[in-house]
């Protein structure tokens, strides 16, 4: 028995219309996506527009130019060792292969300045660039510079040269990882969406509201009580 019908058949009214705006939420109706979806893509794209920290890394590293370097690099496979083996190689550095191991030395500036001009390329969505430059897909390009770069810092931290370790740990960081988490992403400022931006935090929020004061309503309607 109710204790307050009003209160539950209110409480009851905001269940369904939550819910109604829930099943719209997740239709395709925002440009063939759904609202989560869209959202989701919005803020990949002015999160892109505000995170290209390349040229400031490249001005970083580039006192590492003339730095000699010789690493060990244990990859997964034999194939991944080869296909970075090309990377190396358009930086201008000797690579020795023996199965799934790399042995590489050269120029650390020049060699973490070609992983550079590669994520550039990769967060200008040019991803034909890179892949035409290595015969390979671009994404893969990106990850075996990572791996190699993961790779690099164990070795350079073995041999106490952890000034340069630092710079392949920000070269891995600042560009790699943002360049392959943003391809095929394009950017925007928020400016240009701040009307949406402010729309989407609002509903968020009253959203909440409306679910929590649906139950409200539906328990007081019942006859609950909190108390302490």
């Amino acid at each position: 028995m109710a204790g307050k019908p009003k209160e539950l058949y209110l409480g009851f009214g905001l269940i369904i219309g939550f819910v109604i705006v829930l099943v719209l939420f997740f239709l395709p109706l925002y440009n063939g996506k759904n609202g989560l979806d869209y959202l989701d893509n919005l803020y990949n794209c002015i999160s892109k527009g505000s995170a290209y920290y390349i040229p400031k890394v490249k001005k970083d590293v580039s006192k590492f130019t003339g730095n000699q370097v010789g690493v060990t690099l244990k990859m997964a496979d034999r194939k991944q060792a080869e296909q970075t083996a090309s990377l190396f190689k358009s930086a201008g550095a000797e690579t020795v292969l023996a199965e799934s191991t790399l042995t590489v030395k050269g120029d650390l500036g020049r060699i973490l300045g070609a992983a550079l001009d590669d994520a550039d390329a990769m967060y200008r969505n040019d991803g034909k660039q890179v892949s035409g430059k290595y015969g390979y897909e671009e994404r893969r390009v990106l990850y075996n510079w990572w791996k190699a770069f993961q790779e690099m810092d164990k070795d350079l931290g073995k041999q106490k040269n952890f000034k340069e370790a630092k710079a392949v740990t920000l070269v891995q960081q600042k560009a790699l990882e943002a360049s392959y988490n943003y391809y095929q992403i394009e950017p925007q400022s928020i400016g240009d969406r701040w009307g949406t931006v402010i729309f989407s935090l609002f509903f968020y929020v009253v959203y909440t509201l409306w679910y929590g004061f649906a139950i409200l309503f539906m328990f007081e309607g019942w006859g609950l009580q909190l108390g302490h």
